[in-house]
């Protein structure tokens, strides 16, 4: 049976919110594809007056660092925002509310969700556009797990606690983008691509290992709200994060690598 999302929503969001949904899916949603091609066009403008070494890049090159740019500027502002709605708003406290924690929602976490669904279509879109230059497998399935369980929970408001949690994952971006660059700049054996891959095993640890640890703790302290959730929903607050954290696993694996590799080679 299909699932009716406007009765989803009728049942599971309150009036007040239901009334302003439309205005605030479309503006952040198509606010945050704007963004990212605004970004883009900045980052080629700026990138070619103040960096020597990007002239000098190939074009699929050029393409890569000014993605980057993007996904820096997004995970920058993912982070900041997902940690204040997970940690330090009184929206997903378990004594503020007598809503349950997992059907919470308010307008601005919606809203930030959208920007975040409009950079995930806009990334993928030169992801498959200039595959796979811009990423392999991996990113395609990273991408199009993260943006499906970011799009349900931005349409019906369930789980958006969770969501949260994982986007605060994006904390790793800057750093291994910041790797990139400096292996693009001809920087490989300096002393900031060295203290830059320590910052990555410190910011992956905690980002992606101990915080999706405490993430699973918290799904099963409150497993008797997660069961209420509908099936799909309950499916990706269950599936995504574990497969994420496979991925996570198996990344922080060639991250340790890649450390002890550049530490012996300075010596």
């Amino acid at each position: 049976m299909a699932i009716n999302l406007s009765q989803i929503q009728d049942e599971l969001l309150p009036k007040d919110y239901l009334l302003e949904d439309p205005f605030i899916l479309y503006i952040s949603v198509i606010g945050g594809i704007f963004a990212c091609k605004m970004i883009y066009d900045v980052a080629h403008f700026i990138s070619a007056i103040y960096f020597k070494s990007y002239s000098s890049l190939s074009v699929a090159q050029r393409i890569e660092w000014n993605n980057r740019v993007i996904s820096t500027v997004h995970a920058i502002f993912m982070t900041i925002a997902s940690m204040y709605f997970a940690f330090w708003s009184d929206l997903f406290s378990d004594n503020q509310h007598d809503r349950l924690l997992i059907f919470r929602c308010s307008p601005m976490s919606t809203f930030v969700l959208g920007v975040s669904v409009g950079y995930f279509l806009s990334d993928l879109g030169m992801i498959f556009w200039f595959y796979p230059s811009l990423g392999g497998t991996e990113y395609v399935v990273h991408h199009l797990l993260s943006m499906v369980s970011v799009t349900y929970a931005m349409l019906t408001g369930e789980g958006q606690l969770y969501t949260f949690m994982v986007l605060i994952s994006e904390t790793t971006t800057p750093g291994i983008n910041l790797r990139w660059y400096l292996d693009a700049a001809g920087m490989k054996r300096s002393r900031a691509y060295l203290i830059n891959g320590v910052l990555i095993f410190l910011t992956w640890l905690v980002a992606r290992i101990l915080l999706f640890m405490y993430l699973f703790y918290h799904i099963y302290t409150h497993y008797d709200q997660v069961k209420q959730m509908q099936t799909f929903g309950f499916l990706l607050v269950v599936i995504v994060p574990s497969v994420l954290s496979l991925m996570n696993l198996m990344w922080f694996g060639k991250i340790i690598k890649g450390v002890k590799k550049t530490i012996a080679k300075r010596h």
